[in-house]
């Protein structure tokens, strides 16, 4: 099996420390070998360069096509419908401007992450070779291994060759590590954007022929108000295609009756959130029962009652809440609390049982707090939560054990996300690091992402499970059961400090819940 990036950057920091404390030739002669059977960086950086100009030619046809869009948007359109959903050919052609300007960056993001990838991985890899010949002129100088009674004693101008070899072998490693860090941080970069980009090139998500492109369009394009419109789409990339793949399930009688309902729908975030709870899941008939309780809702409550979470900006700390009331853990329910509002974002359904009621016409935050905590204790139960107190009492959760996290996150998430969840210890920052990309993949599709935090106060070990819902540039999104939504940098994550989401307390990310497939 190839070793990774991570591995051969952990290799090289570990003989950058061992190196320099050789105490034997044999010694030093042993891991010079082991600093040159490390594998060099990869990647053809002429070949990267090149998909980076082929992306660059497609911005400027992109921008060709935004342009063409704009001046139809500027003609002043009748009020004529398109699709099969009654889409306003105004609205389609604004949508379509967008989408077009969306394309473009997307094509731009893209050139930049390869030919900012191209130009690491070639200094990366002409640092690593001087790095090597160094390594080699170090071997060389020290000659053959000594045997075993000429290992029992080194004479001052042995000693001074080894420390002179020795020198020049720290001098090689610590340039292939550098070299190393380089490019790893690079092609993960690289990595994040490219899978942020390919999430938000969303029109071609929705692959289902049941709707026309005017309507694959429109839903992919509708975004809640209240907040930055590329931080809140409805629909996620993940909502797009399983909406698809759904829609491609129905029966023709389903199927039309689906477009019924999109087509009765009185604002595109209605539609937006008939589709979500298609992808969420349910079945035509559950859908239309949902779509019966939110008809005619206007955009600021269906953003109130069905998104736990709403993103007004890249920095600072944001409550989230339902009228004055947090979405935010009853006692120490961290873990299933986290959980409930991961669920609610993924499934409007399910948000709204929680928000409006049985009806779903309720505007009590007091009776959605009650729901909230029960509902959180209910999955507490439901991962064989601790509890304090004696048996014949009624306990306090006291936390949950990582086999319960998984459990509830299998029962309560996969089934609306797709994804199965397993556990992975993250032992340190190579750890951290590792699966970082796999992180940044899921939240860019709009897959919340479960992990654990811990620390110590006064000598004894404190847990805590928050999520990762958001991912931009180099910052991560942490919802905390707290009540709050923050932003992180990538760093501090690998670093395992995520105090700035939470408190002092939690200096070290510990486990994320991802899924293994």
């Amino acid at each position: 099996m190839a070793e990774s990036t991570t591995e051969r950057r952990a290799r090289l920091e570990g003989l950058c420390e061992s190196i320099p404390k050789a105490g034997s030739k044999n010694g030093l002669l042993e891991l010079i070998d082991q600093a040159l059977g490390v594998a060099a960086p990869e990647g053809d950086p002429a070949t990267l360069k090149s998909l980076g100009k082929r992306y660059r030619t497609q911005v400027d046809e992109a921008g060709d096509l935004y342009d063409r869009v704009g001046r139809v948007a500027r003609k002043g359109l009748p009020e004529v419908w398109a699709g099969d959903t009654s889409v306003l050919a105004s609205d389609a052609v604004s949508a379509a401007s967008r989408a077009a300007s969306q394309l473009a960056e997307a094509f731009q993001g893209g050139a930049r992450a390869l030919t900012a990838l191209a130009d690491a991985v070639r200094v990366a890899q002409q640092q690593d070779g001087d790095g090597r010949a160094k390594l080699r002129d170090a071997r060389t100088s020290l000659g053959g291994r000594d045997g075993t009674f000429d290992n029992w004693h080194e004479d001052d101008g042995e000693e001074s060759a080894r420390l002179r070899a020795r020198t020049v072998a720290a001098d090689g490693v610590e340039l292939r590590r550098t070299a190393a860090v380089s490019a790893d941080d690079a092609a993960r970069a690289a990595a994040r954007d490219l899978n942020k980009w390919a999430a938000e090139a969303r029109t071609g998500k929705m692959d289902t022929d049941n709707l026309t492109a005017v309507d694959r369009l429109m839903l992919a394009d509708t975004s809640n108000v209240g907040g930055d419109p590329d931080l809140n789409e409805i629909l996620s990339a993940n909502d797009l295609e399983r909406a698809g793949r759904a829609m491609e399930k129905l029966s023709p009688a389903e199927s039309a009756r689906m477009e019924t309902l999109l087509a009765n729908a009185s604002t595109p975030q209605e539609k937006a959130y008939l589709m979500k709870a298609l992808a969420a899941g349910y079945s035509v008939d559950e859908v239309s029962e949902f779509g019966g309780k939110i008809h005619g809702k206007d955009p600021a409550w269906l953003s109130e009652y069905l998104s736990p979470v709403t993103t007004n900006s890249e920095t600072g700390q944001e409550d989230q809440k339902f009228g004055d009331r947090s979405w935010s853990q009853d006692g120490l329910t961290c873990v299933p609390s986290s959980t409930v509002t991961a669920r609610a974002m993924v499934d409007p359904v399910y948000a709204l049982g929680l928000t409006g009621g049985p009806s779903g016409q309720e505007n009590d935050p007091a009776a959605f707090r009650e729901r909230l905590t029960d509902e959180q204790l209910r999955l507490h139960e439901e991962g064989d939560g601790s509890n304090d107190g004696w048996f014949w009492e009624e306990g306090k959760p006291t936390g949950m054990d990582d086999e319960g996290q998984v459990d509830i996150s299998n029962k309560e998430l996969s089934p609306h996300t797709g994804d199965s969840y397993e556990s992975r210890d993250m032992d340190n920052a190579n750890d951290r690091r590792d699966v970082l990309t796999d992180i940044n993949k899921s939240v860019a599709e709009g897959k919340p992402v479960p992990i654990n935090i811990e620390g110590e106060t006064d000598g004894e070990w404190v847990g805590h499970g928050v999520m990762i819902v958001g991912q931009e540039g180099g910052m991560l999104q942490i919802y905390n059961p707290w009540g709050t939504t923050t932003w992180v940098s990538e760093e501090d994550f690998i670093n395992g400090d995520l105090s700035a989401a939470s408190d002092d307390r939690f200096d070290n990310v510990n486990r994320v819940y991802i899924d293994q497939d």
